[in-house]
């Protein structure tokens, strides 16, 4: 029972730490994650489009 306590309590006292060593991210932060979490999604989708239009070739054409 005891260790259950003592690694609760370091759980919450990492999670302070963590939780004062983050901070909300500026605008322009803000905007640069935006803008690379967009060109990411863009990547995949054409990746996934260039993979779909391949099967579809390789299956006997349109």
């Amino acid at each position: 029972m005891g260790d259950y306590i003592y690694e609760l309590h370091e759980f919450i006292r990492h999670s302070k730490r963590i939780l004062h060593v983050t901070h909300k991210p500026n605008n322009k932060e803000f905007k640069q994650m935006s803008m690379i979490t967009a060109i990411g999604m863009i990547i995949i989708g054409v990746i996934g489009f260039v993979i779909s239009l391949i099967a579809i070739l390789l299956r006997g054409g349109i």
